[in-house]
Order: structure tokens, then sequence, then C-alpha cells
């Protein structure tokens, strides 16, 4: 079972959209890791704490989609060797996205911005994974159980503000 975990920042939401990117702003509502046995390592929303529950269940339906794809790559139409899984399903109101590390650790992306580039969704998942990276290098982390850092969650959260300011070409 998905064990539903608190990672807010203190005081509430906190809005994380910046003006590069296409039309209007990019708006990242939620990031999420989960470990190799579905377990949940982190999560942190990026909007009022009364839809936090929302985006738990969001996170816990894509595990599904990453099963599907690694299981099935062909019918998938991913490639073994690329850890961007790319768009795993869209909803109502959000596209979710994910990442897959060789570990088995999966990234997770809930976005409400409709056009988003492959190569910001890249570099954002390079980023998230090397932050993730060296938190769990941390000789006082438990490799398996939730990343509680305070260092890292602010790393998370510049990530999340610089998410898509990469200049257009």
């Amino acid at each position: 079972m998905f064990a539903i975990i608190d990672n807010l920042l203190p005081g509430g939401a906190a809005g994380a959209s910046s003006g590069g990117g296409g039309g209007g702003s990019i708006m990242i509502v939620c990031v999420a890791i989960v470990g190799q046995q579905n377990n949940p390592l982190y999560l942190q929303s990026f909007t009022g704490a009364d839809e936090a529950l929302k985006f738990h269940y969001i996170v816990h339906c894509s595990l599904d989609v990453f099963d599907e794809k690694v299981s099935n790559p062909k019918k998938a139409g991913a490639n073994l060797n690329d850890t961007f899984l790319g768009l795993l399903y869209p909803t109502e109101d959000y596209k979710v996205f994910g990442y897959l590390t060789n570990t088995k650790i999966k990234f997770i992306l809930v976005t409400s911005d409709q056009d988003l580039r492959e190569i910001d969704l890249r570099n954002f998942f390079s980023q998230f994974h090397g932050a993730y990276v060296d938190a769990a290098s941390n000789p006082f982390h438990v490799p398996g159980k939730r990343i509680i850092s305070p260092a890292f969650a602010d790393r998370v959260s510049t990530i999340v503000k610089s998410f898509g300011s990469t200049p257009q070409p």
C-alpha cells in the first residue's frame, strides 16, 4: 500500500512557476521519488495542502504505467537504454512525466502546463536525479527510507523554480 507522506514546505504551499519556455508560465505542481519496491521516498507538492492527497493518488497511479512501460517496452515505445520515459499519462488538469534510474528508482513530475519541451523535461529530471544522488550519498541517510533533509527540499525547490528557464533556440 502506498503510504501518505508529508514533505510539504514549511508554511504550506509554494508556487513554482517561471516565465521561460512556451506560451505561458510553466507550473510544476508536484515532484516525487518512489523506491524500488514502490515505497515513497519523497513527495513535495507546490500547491495548497488541501490538494496533497490528490497528488499522492496521481503518483500512485503512475506506478502502474511505469511497470507497463518497463515490462513491455516495444508496446510502450520506450527505449530500454533511455531513463526518461516521457509522458506517463495525462489527467484532466495535469500531465504526469516519468524517469526511471538504472537502480529502479522512479522520479515523477506532475505539471499543469500543456506545452512542454522535451529538452526542459530531460534537463529537469537530470538535475532532480543529481540532487537525489547527493542526498542518498549522505552517510546519515538510510537507503530505502524517506528523504527528510531540509537541504534536499531546498535544492528541489530551486530546481523546480528554474524549470523551463533555458533560452529557446
